[in-house]
């Protein structure tokens, strides 16, 4: 590359770059235009390497030459960058603007479960009675799940096929009847208190889950009744269902509690049609339970009673299978969006 030539051919160089720099739209044809004359094989590159061809009398200038070449082109494309990067900040600020005259978007916020529902509302009723909430262990040993609420030895609900046994000695417990022996050895009488929790038997059908929530409620006092009893099964079930709901109790057989009564609730959910549910169980605390906890039966009386929250829930909400409840199918959950946790 002889220097007699070298000053026209980078003129020619320096407008051909200036051309591509102008026809340059966007920044892909910005990064071609540099590739073709800065990139490894590009024409400013290739002035470069033929430097060696040139004497070292002629080497300098020549390489000064092309270097301010190169630098002049650099400072132009980087000017150019800049002129397309504000281009494609304006049009992007154009296409994709906010309207503010636009109607807002719902937020997708999740919903409280149809037991947490029910269990809150329960809670918050008791608690303006004068009761305790307690929470008490899930995994339990056969004392306070069985023998402790006056379950003979023989019970079917001590077998394997009925309830959830564990290693050594523990099991999972089938009722939240648990919570009243622990509550009341270290609570002394008067006392109130409802257990709400999760329990476990080994059931699973369109009514029945191998793990569900019962709610326990427990009075003990001096000259509690049925009366006292069924007043506060039918206030619960009237806050809960609302007024036209009713409670009768049929007798019935359970081994902690004396006399004991199966729950039923006069349920009408449209006006003039109804029917007659099966609620839960309750009855008198037996002897035998107050004598396990160190009280005077002969001094003491109380109820309890025992309600599935499930059941409740699918009567409230109107659902057909036990087990929607929980297949976390989210169409079914957003139907309880925005219910009150407070009645």
């Amino acid at each position: 590359m002889p220097t007699a030539g070298l000053e026209d051919h980078l003129a020619e160089i320096r407008r051909e770059g200036e051309a591509a720099l102008a026809a340059a739209v966007d920044l892909r044809a910005l990064e071609e235009a540099r590739v073709r004359f800065l990139g490894r094989k590009g024409r400013i590159k290739e002035l470069l390497k033929g430097l060696g061809s040139l004497t070292p009398e002629e080497r300098p200038k020549a390489g000064a030459e092309i270097n301010r070449l190169h630098d002049e082109f650099e400072a132009n494309l980087e000017k150019r960058r800049a002129e397309l990067e504000q281009l494609e900040l304006a049009r992007r600020l154009c296409e994709e603007r906010v309207d503010i005259t636009l109607p807002g978007r719902d937020s997708d916020v999740g919903s409280l479960h149809p037991t947490s529902l029910i269990i809150d509302e329960i809670a918050s009723l008791f608690s303006r009675m004068g009761y305790d909430i307690h929470d008490d262990r899930e995994i339990e040993n056969d004392y306070y799940n069985f023998e402790a609420l006056n379950f003979p030895a023989d019970h079917p609900a001590r077998d394997m096929q009925d309830t959830f046994f564990l290693e050594s000695g523990l099991l999972l417990r089938s009722h939240t009847s648990n919570g009243q022996i622990h509550y009341m050895e270290n609570h002394k009488p008067p006392l109130a208190v409802i257990v709400p929790g999760r329990v476990y038997r080994r059931d699973s059908d369109p009514t029945h889950l191998p793990m569900f929530h019962q709610v326990e409620g427990l009075m003990v006092g001096k000259g509690i009744s049925m009366a006292n009893l069924k007043w506060t099964l039918d206030t619960m079930m009237k806050t809960l269902f609302g007024p036209t709901a009713a409670v009768r109790l049929r007798p019935s057989f359970f081994p902690f509690t004396e006399p004991s009564a199966e729950v039923d609730m006069w349920f009408e959910p449209t006006p003039g049609k109804g029917r007659w549910l099966e609620m839960g169980g309750a009855g008198m605390v037996h002897p035998n339970v107050l004598l396990a906890c160190r009280i005077d039966p002969e001094e003491w009386t109380g109820f309890a009673f025992g309600m599935g929250v499930e059941r409740m829930a699918m009567v409230k909400y109107g659902v057909p299978d036990i087990r929607m409840l929980y297949e976390n199918d989210i169409r079914f959950l957003r139907q309880f969006r925005g219910l009150s946790r407070i009645p």
